[in-house]
């Protein structure tokens, strides 16, 4: 059974893992890279997952293994405060395809929906990482634009969709 929470301090050796496994085995999904993040000491791993009113960092465990992660931060400016940005999703291959990137996500929509003033919140998708996609859609986020070359992994270039959802909407429309 899998279990979903916040993470925390304490969970930073386990963030780690998966972060770094992610970061090699999917490339593409993540702006960071491995080479970048696996010379950082554990610290930097707890302060990337440390929570507060205006961030976190969800995890979904199987047991003891942390199989799953998403992560939150609100806009700090005064301006833009009702706004919000998930990243960092990754769900591990051997679980994939289960339901836990559909309850990781629910989950955190769910704890955001509480945030004072908080309108919606946007994330990014690699053009052609089609599921995921499907799987953002499905839980009502929509297509706002496309950008050319974001990223840049061996050699090639990756474009992005950039997605929105209003906050306050149900979390699952199947």
């Amino acid at each position: 059974m899998i279990m979903l929470r916040k993470l925390t301090i304490d969970d930073a050796s386990v963030f780690r893992v998966l972060r770094l496994y992610g970061l090699q085995e999917s490339p593409t999904a993540f702006g960071a890279s491995f080479e970048q993040e696996s010379v950082q000491p554990l610290e930097f791993f707890a302060g990337r997952i440390a929570s507060s009113a205006d961030r976190m960092v969800m995890g979904a465990f199987d047991g003891d293994r942390l199989i799953g992660m998403v992560a939150f931060v609100r806009d700090t400016a005064l301006k833009t405060r009702h706004r919000g940005a998930i990243y960092s999703m990754y769900v591990h291959p051997d679980s994939r395809g289960q339901g836990a990137g559909r309850e990781l996500l629910k989950a955190l929509l769910s704890e955001i929906a509480s945030l004072p003033g908080l309108r919606s919140v946007r994330l990014s998708v690699t053009v052609g990482n089609d599921p995921a996609q499907r799987l953002y859609e499905s839980l009502g986020f929509t297509v706002y634009g496309e950008e050319p070359e974001v990223l840049l992994v061996d050699g090639v270039f990756h474009g992005e969709r950039h997605m929105v959802r209003k906050v306050l909407i149900p979390a699952d429309k199947s």
